[in-house]
């Protein structure tokens, strides 16, 4: 296990990109140092880590822990405010970017609430999504592998179940030639049944090689998806070491994720 002690080793200074992870292979990505707030509440403090690509991080904690806060300033959201740190995706300082701009980068968050379309068909949402370069996957190519959406391309995105939703948000992702896709809290309020669905669909992501970091109550779950894993206690980072690492380690689970 990777403690505290020995994480930052070997990291760069600041304004100079993270060259090494902690495998020695390079960083595809690197937070380091990250501070942010909500207003006057300071929330992430002092969050570091590297992502080889391709790899997958699951992101953990308590809740309240700062998970999808650490998220949301990696995707550069106005909230919370990214006081101090830096952030790379493939030698590109994302810390300098709007959300926008850390987009067209290959930033691609699917946020807990899926931020779906009212009023747009399927088809819309996904067309909607690939209005401005870059364009990822074609639109045939989604209905490939999410048949179910292709059933219900005419339908009204939001009058469709949790479960669809979620694999529409995940793929008007794909529709974007994306980097690195966020994820937080996938298997939020769905039916056991369709959680092994979405499963299936993140084991297929991870097949193809995208970058990911995944943000999940259900620990368990994104462990066994998960190369990597960190977990965040009141905004820091407690542990940073493989997945595997904390399904093998009871103790751990027990004392930071209360499993």
């Amino acid at each position: 296990m990777t403690l505290l002690d020995d994480q930052f080793s070997g990291r760069s200074a600041p304004g100079v990109p993270p060259r090494k992870s902690q495998g020695g292979a390079p960083a595809f990505f690197s937070a380091w140092d990250l501070h942010a707030y909500y207003g006057e509440s300071y929330i992430v403090q002092g969050v570091s880590f590297d992502i080889r690509e391709g790899e997958i991080l699951a992101l953990l904690g308590r809740n309240g822990a700062g998970k999808t806060s650490t998220l949301r300033a990696i995707a550069r959201m106005e909230d919370p405010q990214l006081k101090h740190g830096e952030v790379w995706l493939d030698h590109k300082p994302l810390h300098t970017m709007k959300s926008f701009q850390a987009a067209r980068q290959g930033v691609g968050l699917v946020p807990e609430d899926r931020r779906i379309i009212p009023g747009l068909t399927v088809q819309e949402n996904l067309e909607l999504s690939q209005i401005a370069e870059p364009v990822g996957w074609s639109i045939e190519r989604i209905y490939e592998h999410f048949p179910r959406l292709a059933e219900r391309r005419s339908q009204d995105a939001i009058t469709m179940s949790g479960g669809e939703q979620q694999m529409l948000a995940v793929a008007r992702i794909l529709a974007r030639d994306i980097k690195l896709l966020l994820l937080d809290e996938p298997y939020e309020g769905l039916a056991p049944v369709i959680v092994q669905e979405i499963e299936r669909i993140l084991e297929g992501v991870k097949d193809l090689g995208i970058t990911t970091i995944i943000v999940e109550q259900n620990a368990i779950a994104a462990l066994h998806l998960a190369d990597r894993a960190v977990i965040l206690d009141m905004g820091e980072v407690v542990f940073d070491g493989s997945a595997q690492e904390v399904l093998d380690n009871p103790q751990l689970r027990q004392e930071y994720l209360a499993i």
